[in-house]
């Protein structure tokens, strides 16, 4: 048999939930201003729930229309336009250097000359020997047309010409290397040499920048494939000049995609004439895609993934309907550091 002394303390602590569990709930409602409204899933009850029931508190959130810009941000690093690292091809003692640490040079100047005393005189003799050869030709000539000599005394003082034309190509490439000079415009760096030095063939002297012109290599997930085309326009910041964008345009897309992280390199080219930005800097890009208008916004824990179709609900009258929306999808930086989700855009 049931001991009937329990139960007016049974039934007094289940009145006791009962009041804890609506104080809650008016709580909650009053802390979130959100509303009642009874769901109604289309004239279709909640799971779990009869038709009909309760009122539930949930948070609601005015959908506001906007202008939404569809793009993309990743992190690059800024190259020279030209860069190169002056190497002399033969080895040699230097005697003069005609710049100056970080200072700017013209196309063709003269940067370092090694020691050319050698290959001057092999120059010399060359063309000595080539002035000779030159006459032996011209006398050899009139002499065969006078009938003195052969055709073969002919043919050979001529051949003996072209190789003393090429001997004396031969001095003047050599000389011509003991002059290193800048294959293009731009600033020189800080060179490692001094005069009076020995250098090696090969051995780094000062590198070249084109500066003036930078480009910007950066990368992609493949899924913007389809939307890159070269000649489009980015936005370039970065931290070392804090407030400001600089322009650039999309010049080369990498047509192999990388296997490793399924990413597409991009480069990209701005313009540095006042020379505030340098090779080899962090720079963000940001890359802009379409810009659309009035585009609802909603919170991304408002849209309710769906078989058919994503839906949002939809107060209307007290009630939660559920409204069919289209989601466009916002990208998100590669490459970030931050960890923020941006919010959905529904029409």
């Amino acid at each position: 048999m049931p001991n009937k002394k329990h139960h007016p303390w049974v039934l007094t602590v289940a009145i006791l939930g009962l009041l804890g569990v609506a104080y809650w709930a008016h709580w909650a409602n009053s802390r979130h201003g959100g509303q009642l409204v009874t769901p109604a899933l289309s004239g279709a009850a909640v799971p779990g729930k009869p038709a009909g029931g309760m009122p539930l508190p949930v948070e609601t959130v005015r959908a506001e229309a906007a202008e939404l810009t569809l793009d993309a941000t990743a992190v690059g690093s800024l190259r020279s336009n030209e860069s190169v690292i002056l190497r002399p091809e033969t080895a040699g003692r230097i005697a003069t250097i005609n710049f100056r640490d970080g200072t700017a040079v013209g196309r063709g100047s003269v940067l370092v000359g090694l020691d050319a005393a050698m290959q001057g005189a092999e120059y010399d003799q060359a063309k000595a020997s080539l002035g000779l050869a030159q006459m032996n030709v011209k006398r050899t000539r009139e002499l065969f047309e006078k009938k003195f000599v052969s055709q073969q005394a002919l043919d050979n003082a001529e051949a003996a010409l072209k190789v003393q034309e090429a001997a004396l190509a031969l001095a003047e490439a050599k000389l011509e290397k003991t002059r290193l000079k800048a294959p293009f415009a731009g600033v020189v760096g800080i060179r490692n040499v001094s005069i009076g030095d020995y250098v090696k063939e090969g051995q780094e002297l000062v590198n070249i920048e084109d500066i003036g012109t930078l480009k910007i290599d950066f990368r992609l997930p493949e899924s913007y494939l389809g939307q890159l085309k070269t000649g489009q326009m980015l936005e370039v910041s970065t931290d070392a000049l804090p407030g400001q964008t600089f322009a650039a345009r999309l010049e080369a897309i990498n047509p192999l995609v990388d296997t490793a992280g399924r990413a597409i390199s991009c480069r990209a080219q701005l313009s540095n004439a006042e020379g505030r930005l340098r090779p080899g800097m962090f720079v963000r890009v940001r890359l802009i895609f379409e810009t659309r208008g009035n585009v609802l916004m909603v919170p991304e824990q408002a849209i309710v993934p769906d078989m058919k179709s994503p839906f949002v609900y939809r107060v209307r009258a007290g009630k939660a309907e559920r409204a069919p929306v289209v989601v466009v999808e916002v990208p998100v930086a590669t490459e970030s550091t931050t960890g923020e989700k941006p919010a959905g855009a529904a029409r």
